[in-house]
C-alpha cells in the first residue's frame, strides 16, 4: 500500500512540475507589451473599484427607497415634521440663499454646469426675486426665473400623467371610501392630518410629504401608491414634491396662501366634487369635476372654498405635485440634489 501511495504521490508531483514548466514557458512566449498592458487594465480596475467603494452615495433617492427610509425613521399620522433646522424647506433667513449656493456648486462639482444658468441665476438673485414679485406670484421658499406664469395650465401641460390618473379614478377612489370608512365624531384616524383653518375641517392623507413617503399610509393605499411610480413628471425626490387625498368638509375655507415654488404644477383630480366648491387662483375661480384632472400654480396667491351643506358631503381631491413642463430634465436632477429631503 505504501509503495502504491509513493508512486502515485511522485507522478503527482511529475504532473505538477511539467505543468509549471508549460506556465512559465508560455509567459516567456507571450509578447511583452500584452503583458504589460493587461497589468496596467487590472491595476486600473483594482484603483476604479477603490474610488467607487469610498465615494459618498447620491443624496437624492427613488421613492421606493425613500419609503424604507421614512419606516426605519418613524415617521407618523401621515406627516412629516422636519427635524433640522438646516432643511431649506423650512429655513427663512438670509443664509439660506447661501446653502442653496453651496448645494447648487457640490452638484456641479460631482456632476456638471451645463445647463446650470437659469438656477444658479435664480439662486444668485433669490432675495430680489422673492422680495420683487407682484402680490399675485410670491412662492415662499424658491423662485426659477424665466418661466411662463399662469394661474391655470391646460391639461396637455402634463398630458400623459393626466390621462393615467382619470384613467384610475375608479381605482383612487374606492380607496379613499374604504379610507374615509374609518372616520368617527371623537378621534381622527391614523395617517390622517388636521390642517388649520378660520372654519370647518380640512383632512390630509399623505402618501409623500415633502419628498418622503409615508409607508403606513402607502400600505392602505397599495394601487394608489403604485399608480405614482407610472407618472412621468411626478416630483418625488425633493421637498417640493407630495401627493395626497385632500378632504374639505362643508363650510371649510382655506384662507389665500402661496405655495413655496413655482418649478411644480399642482395637479387635483376630482373624487368627490359637491355643488358650492371653488378654487380661485391669482383671483381667477375654478370648480373641480370629478374623475377630472384640475392644474394649477400654487406659487400664485390661492384659496379654496366648501360653501356646500351637510347633505353635500365633504369635497376630496386627489393632490399631486407634477413638474413644470418648461423645466428641462438637467434642472429637475440639479433641483433634486438641492432640494433633496433632509440636504
Amino acid at each position: 500500500m505504501s509503495l502504491e501511495w509513493l508512486v502515485a504521490w511522485s507522478w503527482s508531483l511529475d504532473g505538477l512540475r511539467d505543468c509549471i514548466a508549460t506556465g512559465i514557458q508560455s509567459v516567456r512566449d507571450c509578447d511583452t507589451t500584452a503583458v504589460i498592458t493587461v497589468a496596467c487594465l487590472l491595476v486600473l480596475f483594482v484603483w476604479y473599484c477603490y474610488h467607487v467603494g469610498r465615494e459618498q452615495p447620491r443624496p437624492y433617492v427613488s421613492v421606493n427607497s425613500l419609503m424604507q427610509a421614512a419606516d426605519a425613521n418613524g415617521l407618523q399620522n401621515g406627516y412629516v415634521y422636519c427635524q433640522s433646522p438646516e432643511c431649506v424647506r423650512c429655513t427663512h433667513n438670509e443664509g439660506l440663499n447661501q446653502k442653496l449656493y453651496h448645494n447648487l456648486q457640490e452638484y456641479a462639482k460631482r456632476y456638471s454646469w451645463s445647463g446650470m444658468g437659469r438656477i444658479h441665476k435664480g439662486i444668485r438673485e433669490q432675495g430680489r426675486y422673492l422680495n420683487s414679485r407682484p402680490s399675485i406670484q410670491k412662492p415662499e421658499v424658491f423662485f426659477l426665473p424665466d418661466l411662463p406664469t399662469t394661474p391655470y395650465f391646460s391639461r396637455d401641460a402634463q398630458k400623459h400623467d393626466v390621462e393615467v390618473l382619470e384613467r384610475n379614478f375608479q381605482t383612487i377612489l374606492c380607496e379613499f371610501e374604504t379610507l374615509y370608512k374609518a372616520f368617527s365624531n371623537c378621534s381622527l384616524p391614523q395617517g390622517w392630518k388636521m390642517n388649520s383653518t378660520p372654519s370647518g375641517e380640512w383632512f390630509t392623507f399623505y402618501l409623500v410629504n415633502q419628498g418622503v413617503c409615508v409607508p403606513r399610509n402607502c400600505r392602505k393605499c397599495p394601487r394608489t401608491y403604485r399608480l405614482l411610480g407610472s407618472l412621468r413628471t411626478c416630483i418625488g425626490n425633493n421637498v417640493f414634491g407630495n401627493a395626497c387625498i385632500s378632504v374639505l368638509s362643508p363650510g371649510t375655507v382655506i384662507t389665500e396662501h402661496y405655495g413655496p415654488t413655482n418649478i411644480r404644477i399642482r395637479c387635483h383630480l376630482g373624487l368627490k366634487t359637491p355643488n358650492g366648491c371653488e378654487l380661485v387662483v391669482g383671483g381667477e375661480p375654478q370648480c373641480w369635476a370629478e374623475g377630472r384632472c384640475l392644474l394649477f400654480d400654487d406659487s400664485f396667491l390661492h384659496a379654496a372654498f366648501h360653501e356646500g351643506s351637510a347633505e353635500d358631503g365633504p369635497r376630496v381631491v386627489f393632490m399631486v405635485d407634477l413638474w413644470h413642463p418648461n423645466v428641462a430634465a438637467a434642472e429637475r436632477q440639479a433641483l433634486d440634489f438641492i432640494f433633496a429631503p433632509g440636504r
